[in-house]
């Protein structure tokens, strides 16, 4: 749900009066404060190591007490090229000064070079970028399933995923109907259908799907 026009003001007024506060003058907080707050207003659909971090560069991350970590989870491999690294910020940087967002409904001046470079790092025909993992899983599978109906003629609606057991790549729907972890998929049913679960190196019952 988003917030209410008199919320949002009034949470970027405390951001713009915090801002005003000079780091030294600011009240040191425990992480035990900050895994309480969590807990209290954040939805509980993950359950994290009991670690508060603050801040990160490179390979290490710091807590709120200044214990500097090394960051081996590398938030599930999205921070490859590590925190804050310098190129990346003023990139983004730079890109949010001059303009933030564009949809598909207009053309920009940047996609259009991006898809150029990965297209052609990769060796594909065309680039489809995606903000997240699972929503990347979610678009290969309407992407099969469309070429399965227009290019090898399946009848309609009788399009079949196959997965392997074991599998684990996001929580959306349909991540969690090709998924064979109870933490993953239970209480969150009906499922989607069209899915076929088999197990991993199994060639014989893959043919057989």
């Amino acid at each position: 749900m988003l917030p209410s026009c008199k919320t949002a003001a009034r949470i970027s007024l405390k951001v713009d009066q915090l801002a005003k506060v000079p780091k030294c003058q600011r009240r040191l907080i425990s992480s035990k404060e900050v895994i309480e707050k969590e807990k209290k207003y954040a939805a509980h659909n993950y359950h994290p190591l009991p670690v508060a971090l603050t801040k990160g560069e490179g390979v290490f991350v710091w807590d709120v007490e200044g214990k500097r970590y090394y960051d081996y989870l590398s938030g599930y491999s999205a921070n490859n090229f590590g925190h804050c690294h310098p190129k990346i910020v003023k990139a983004m940087q730079d890109q949010c000064a001059k303009l933030h967002h564009v949809s598909r409904a207009f053309y920009s001046d940047v996609l259009g070079e991006y898809s150029e470079i990965i297209t052609k790092l990769f060796g594909y025909d065309k680039l489809m970028p995606m903000n997240t993992g699972v929503e990347g899983g979610d678009t290969a599978i309407k992407l099969a399933r469309k070429w399965a109906y227009k290019k090898k003629k399946i009848p309609k609606n009788e399009a079949k995923t196959i997965f392997c057991e074991d599998n684990f790549w996001g929580r959306s729907l349909a991540a969690i109907s090709a998924s064979t972890d109870p933490l993953s998929f239970e209480n969150y049913g009906p499922y989607m259908p069209g899915f076929q679960i088999i197990p991993y190196n199994d060639l014989t019952a893959l043919e057989a799907n």
